[in-house]
């Protein structure tokens, strides 16, 4: 099992650093077809991507190593905090990237809805 958590740990990394080269090179094929804010709008909006999807691959790594490797009452404690702080930071990011709180999005409608309220 400690081969699983060093290859969680190895995919959140990877996509931290992948993830964010992807990013800044997009966004520079974006400036040049498009303003530096655009550009810059475009890395910090991948960049956040990149460290959500991150962040949950080492929480995974995180919660499979407490529960397969080190089941002690200690590293059950530790992992709660740093699942509440990467909790948190998941949150703060997506947030930031969506601009509004989760629970204020409009739902996300269908293609089909023709906003015809008759039925005809």
């Amino acid at each position: 099992m400690e081969l699983v958590v060093h290859g969680f740990e190895i995919a959140g990394v990877a996509v931290l650093v992948l993830g964010a080269l992807g990013a800044f090179v997009h966004a520079a094929f974006v400036a040049r077809h498009h303003s530096a804010t655009t550009a810059y709008e475009t890395a910090r909006r991948s960049v956040g991507r990149a460290i959500l999807l991150g962040l949950e691959l080492l929480i995974i790594a995180d919660i499979v190593l407490t529960i397969t490797v080190d089941a002690t009452l200690e590293s059950a404690l530790a992992l709660g905090l740093i699942v509440v702080v990467r909790t948190f930071l998941s949150f703060s990011l997506e947030v930031e990237l969506e601009g509004t709180l989760p629970w204020r999005r409009r739902p996300a409608t269908s293609g089909n809805e023709t906003g015809n309220t008759t039925g005809a």
